[in-house]
């Protein structure tokens, strides 16, 4: 039996009336609302009825809390339980919802095998659809329990007893008697902090399924939340021995809902219902995920925009007969947009599997032009959208800024590569293990912020505290878990499947996928292999090159030359050596001024040459 089984409560014994009811059973509890399960005496109708712990104290405050429960009474959504009755008894209000509905959550655990991780998930999700459709009219739930989700016998999960909690009255809702109070700031931040709450509880509730046990040792997520950060201390995170093996995008969706820092914490229900569902339909193969949508987008606006002047320069480097392909393909490189372009065309049906015989992939432009010619240079020039597409200013800026990051790593990549490595495949490779980064800041810029965001560390307050340590630096997540937490899925999963949609084989895919941090750098078994390493060495240190301060930036390149040292036989000096003439190229090949590089990555300035780490 589940722990949270536990938690149902064995039937009252003697019944008691209440008004037309009898109380048959308490089914649910928490320090501010009580859930019964109840017969109705004039219909025979089985119900549950939910009311405040404490009723209110003054007949002003029970006509308040009706004003407000039956506001939230009139919500209509299929995740929301329909009440049927909203009344008061001997001045103790109650709401009623139809039993056939479904069972609490605690009940249905107490009675069935332990769910699946998917399971659970759709649970949340039906949840959070009912709470972000309640907080978009303005109604805060108050206090989510389990025994305030009802599920039914499809599994399908709906939210009952919105504003019944005692203390709900004045948080539920913006909207009072005049507009004046609905536009008070201090009435919409006590909406916000409430939904923010119901919010935290539905985190919570999720983490108890997976976790096997309640969070912060307490089935009543109003003490489980007292207990955390602001007010408290405990820290509440799966912990890694669990009933079933939870996948690394589930635990980061579900860590991030509860993390002890405020800002990482998912602020709307729609948000991480959003990651959720990308989970859930990653997982499931489903047609409407964010992996669909990205395909989908691909087909209407395609993958990258072309940078400005694209069609200028491809006209005067191919309207050159004497242009050799190498020539024209240096010119064209680093435009990312383009060069996707040319490899997607490449792998179309008409020249598929043309390859020069046991050199494995194409992976060179100057290949790519001779085999599709001049004509298709331009077909596939003329073919993309005009910069910046859809993009806003913000979010041209964004991608710029993240393309020139791109190719400073192909040019790192290109000046680490050992000797008799052509050093424009090694460039594309660096290039594509960032497919998936560059997509979603095109197609998914809003998401792609939120990503940024989950990534910067919280600085240390400005001023000392009595917290000592505790007071310093709080590091953001991981790219990949802000990744999960964001969207259901990490980068390399939306570069890795848009490049097998385009027709990329196996050894390029292979290729593409960028060493995790945690993957031991071992002897290369291939040139596949190699080129795989020297790309993510590549890209590792043009990420350490964005921390900011000089000491970070120092300590994270340190970690980098340890990491590959074995395998690519590079010290610190080396690896100072490469970042160096990356940067050079940059600034010869790309048409960005200097200032733009600096400008783009400060720490380089002052850290690339001063051999400030260990050599």
């Amino acid at each position: 039996m589940p722990p949270a089984a536990a938690h149902v409560l064995p039937p009252s014994a003697p019944t008691r009336a209440f008004g037309r009811y009898t109380l048959r059973a308490l089914i649910g509890k928490s320090e501010s609302t009580m859930t019964w399960l109840a017969l109705d005496a004039h219909t025979a109708q089985e119900l549950m009825l939910t009311m405040p712990r404490v009723p209110p104290a003054k007949p002003q405050a029970l006509a308040q809390w009706l004003v407000e429960a039956r506001r939230a009474a009139r919500l209509d959504h299929p995740s929301i339980a329909t009440v049927i009755a909203c009344d008061a008894f001997e001045q103790w209000p109650y709401v009623a919802v139809d039993r056939r509905v479904g069972t609490t959550l605690d009940e249905w655990l107490s009675q069935h095998p332990r769910p699946q991780n998917d399971e659970m998930a759709q649970w949340l999700g039906g949840v959070l659809r009912g709470l972000a459709f309640a907080h978009d009219a303005g109604i805060a739930h108050g206090d989510v329990q389990p025994h305030q989700i009802l599920l039914d016998e499809r599994g399908e999960a709906r939210v009952m007893a919105f504003a019944v909690g005692t203390g709900a009255t004045e948080a539920a809702s913006p909207v009072a008697r005049d507009a004046t109070t609905a536009l008070d700031p201090r009435s919409l931040r006590r909406h916000r902090l409430a939904t923010e709450r119901d919010v935290l509880a539905a985190g919570l509730i999720l983490h108890g399924l997976l976790a096997g046990q309640p969070a912060a040792g307490s089935h009543d997520t109003a003490k489980a939340i007292e207990q955390m950060a602001p007010q408290g201390r405990e820290v509440v995170r799966l912990p890694w021995t669990t009933p079933q093996p939870v996948p690394e995008a589930l635990r980061a969706i579900v860590n991030r809902s509860t993390s002890a820092q405020l800002r990482l914490r998912y602020r709307s229900a729609r948000t991480f219902l959003g990651a959720l569902d990308g989970w859930r339909e990653a997982v499931a193969g489903d047609e409407s995920g964010p992996v669909a949508l990205l395909i989908d987008r691909l087909r209407t606006v395609g993958h990258l925009p072309a940078l400005p002047g694209l069609a200028a320069r491809v006209s005067r480097v191919t309207n050159i007969e004497s242009q050799r392909t190498d020539e024209i393909a240096q010119s064209l490189l680093p435009d990312m947009a383009l060069s996707f372009e040319l490899l997607r065309t490449l792998n179309s049906a008409q020249v598929q599997g043309t390859q020069i015989a046991g050199n494995g992939p194409v992976l060179t432009l100057r290949r790519v032009v001779a085999l599709v010619g001049v004509n298709g240079v331009r077909l596939a020039a003329n073919s993309l959208r005009q910069w910046p597409g859809p993009l806003d200013d913000a979010g041209a800026r964004g991608l710029r800024s993240a393309m020139e990051r791109v190719r400073l790593a192909g040019h790192a990549a290109q000046a680490l590569r050992p000797a008799g490595y052509d050093a424009e495949v090694v460039y594309l490779v660096a290039v594509l293990q960032n497919l998936g980064r560059l997509l979603l800041r095109y197609h998914f810029a809003d998401e792609a912020t939120q990503i940024d965001d989950l990534v910067r560390p919280e600085p240390a307050p400005l001023q000392p505290t009595t917290a000592g340590p505790a007071a310093a630096e709080h590091a953001g997540l991981s790219q990949e878990a802000a990744s999960f937490a964001v969207l259901g899925v990490d980068y390399e999963s939306f570069g890795g499947i848009v490049a097998r949609h385009w027709g990329l084989g196996d050894d390029v895919l292979h290729m593409i996928r960028r060493l995790a941090p945690t993957q031991p750098v071992r002897k290369p078994d291939s040139d596949a292999d190699l080129l795989r390493i020297v790309a993510s060495a590549a890209n590792e240190a043009v990420d350490a090159l964005e921390l900011g301060s000089a000491p970070k930036v120092a300590a994270a390149l340190a970690l980098v030359v340890k990491r590959y040292a074995r395998t690519l036989r590079i010290d610190g000096k080396a690896l100072n050596i490469a970042l160096k003439e990356a940067r050079e190229l940059l600034r010869s090949s790309g048409r960005a001024p200097a200032a733009k590089v600096t400008s783009l990555t400060p720490a380089l300035v002052t850290t690339v040459g001063a051999a400030s780490f260990p050599t």
